[in-house]
């Protein structure tokens, strides 16, 4: 079984209210370092069999017509799930 994933994340012209949330409160939880934030969605497509280069296509339609608002959203990255690159680990 293979797996899909899609990325989509508000155009950087619109408003992200639950970034600006974000951005917010990391200084307060010691995390200083970062000086922005936008919040995105993830969707996870699973398929039968191996992730070939026309269900890519597919997935990318999909998430265009479907997973995305085109007015507000960019759909950003459409990869299969197995080419990503490790987790960073708990502490």
């Amino acid at each position: 079984m293979g797996r899909v994933v899609v990325e989509v994340m508000p155009k950087p012209e619109i408003l992200d209210p639950q970034g600006k949330a974000v951005v917010g409160a990391l200084p307060r939880l010691g995390f200083t370092q970062f000086t922005g934030a936008r919040q995105g969605k993830r969707f996870e497509l699973e398929v039968e069999g191996e992730v070939t280069p026309e269900i890519l296509a597919d997935a990318r339609k999909a998430a265009e017509t479907l997973l995305s608002n085109p007015i507000i959203e960019d759909v950003v990255r459409v990869a299969d799930a197995s080419s990503e690159s490790a987790e960073v680990p708990a502490r």
